[in-house]
């Protein structure tokens, strides 16, 4: 008779990249460092530039040369200066402050969906775990089964 368990035939390995994953993760989620004096002077350029006081200071600077533009009348001097030098520089200031705003709604997204794929990933083992021993379950029956019929006279 069969009273000990026999071991599953199926054995869970993990996934190598499930541990990789999980040394990785702060390196991954952390703020990208500047590393040269291009990357630094570029990034203070772009935090000072990408500021609505920035805009504010460009729209100022901007309506220096409206004056001289409507004095000559002309149109197409007109049609220049609002496209080359208003929109342009007002533009640029305000675009980067909506694309920081974008940027941190979708880093909070892309933290959001980590983190979900992580207590997925953990259900799953939890899953793994238990169907594994319901194997061993189901093998133990079996094998009493098997042995109960064994025991049962052949007509």
């Amino acid at each position: 008779m069969a009273t000990e368990k026999p071991k599953s035939k199926f054995g869970y390995t993990q996934h190598p990249h499930i541990q990789a994953r999980k040394t990785r993760r702060d390196d991954i989620a952390g703020q990208v460092e500047p590393k040269g004096l291009n990357d630094k002077l570029g990034l203070v350029i772009t935090k000072g530039v990408g500021t609505m006081w920035a805009a504010y200071i460009f729209i100022g600077l901007t309506l220096v040369s409206l004056p001289a533009v409507v004095a000559k009348g002309d149109l197409v001097l007109t049609v220049s200066w609002i496209a080359q030098t208003f929109l342009q520089l007002v533009l640029l200031p305000i675009i980067i402050v909506g694309q920081n705003l974008q940027a941190k709604a979708a880093e909070k997204r892309a933290i959001l969906t980590y983190e979900d794929a992580a207590a997925v990933l953990d259900e799953a083992v939890k899953i793994q775990k238990h169907l594994d021993h319901q194997d061993k379950s189901l093998e133990h029956l079996i094998s009493r089964i098997e042995d109960l019929e064994k025991k049962i006279p052949k007509k």
